[in-house]
């Protein structure tokens, strides 16, 4: 059985690995998904933060800096990103193959700490993130190894919108080389308006963990698998007003307590879905940022504030 770890740098992550199952029959039998740990590895309380789409956990470096000393906070990369495995298959990188792998790590977790009841887990989803928490709510806590206890919905609602989605459909995947740090920081600065305000340091530092040497060792590229694309793209105008449905019936479904966050000049989460989710299933407490679109990235002194105030009340 697993042990947990002694010592640990409250200041600083510890990148570790879970195996997880293969996500289709033409990938490999297994793949690791890495994850990122702050704080007490033996604390009890647990928060897990979970990316966009074409991010990595080390977006959540500020925020579980600062939750360090309450929580156990793990970031994973999720597959095909940061330093996570890459799918021999794109069809794996799906919201329902993700939740296999976020099963692997609860019940990593889980068989850390010899506990034979599931895990009370506390979840900040941002965009994918957020999808990727609600449809694990959907399975049995026995099965997935936690139970939701507290939920942050970080910019994401059961309506979308696909002139978003197409939006981010027009960069996710496309071949990027840059020469320095700087210049991919501009580039993704330039695609990535709706984050919001930040600082240049800010920025760079958002921005170190999503690059890589290139292939041949001819300057950066960016640090997830362009075939992420391919599924994402497929997703159409009508397949996302069907799925719709079944999003609003597990967000009903919720009994935990639910923070919305929503950046108020955000193209994915509309003002009237918000509104909808503050007065139906769990009934969200909403929160807006001004001069933020999507989504926010929880840097920002008040969006941290926001998230403490409802993880620690």
């Amino acid at each position: 059985m697993s042990s947990i770890p002694s010592s640990f740098d409250p200041a600083q992550p510890v990148l570790h690995h879970v195996t997880c199952p293969g996500a289709s029959q033409t990938d490999a039998a297994t793949h690791r998904m890495a994850y990122w740990a702050w704080g007490d590895p033996t604390n009890e309380r647990i928060l897990v933060c979970v990316h966009g789409l074409s991010r990595q956990g080390r977006d959540f470096d500020t925020l579980a800096r600062s939750l360090s000393s309450h929580y156990y906070v793990v970031c994973p990369d999720v597959v095909g990103r940061g330093e996570s495995d890459w799918l021999a298959d794109p069809k794996g990188y799906q919201v329902f193959g993700y939740v296999a792998d976020m099963v692997a790590l609860l019940q990593h977790l889980r068989a850390q700490r010899q506990a034979s009841a599931p895990l009370d887990i506390d979840w900040v989803g941002t965009s994918m993130g957020g999808l990727i928490g609600l449809a694990l709510s959907t399975l049995p806590p026995e099965a997935s190894g936690g139970r939701l206890r507290k939920f942050v919905l970080n910019d994401v609602g059961p309506r979308l919108h696909h002139d978003a989605l197409v939006r981010i459909g027009e960069y996710l995947g496309v071949p990027r080389r840059f020469s320095t740090e700087q210049e991919a920081a501009d580039y993704l600065w330039s695609i990535s308006p709706g984050f919001g305000p930040h600082t240049p340091q800010q920025w760079l530092e958002l921005s170190r963990p999503l690059l890589r040497p290139a292939p041949d060792g001819q300057g950066l590229a960016l640090h997830y698998d362009p075939a992420i694309a391919e599924p994402f793209r497929a997703v159409s105008a009508d397949s996302t007003a069907s799925g719709e449905a079944a999003l609003w019936q597990i967000y009903d479904a919720l009994r935990c307590q639910v923070l919305l966050l929503r950046g108020q000049d955000s193209d994915l989460l509309d003002p009237e879905t918000a509104h909808d989710m503050t007065q139906r299933g769990p009934k969200a407490r909403l929160i807006q940022f001004p001069g933020v679109g999507h989504a926010p990235t929880l840097i920002a002194p008040d969006q941290v504030a926001a998230v403490h105030d409802f993880l620690l009340a």
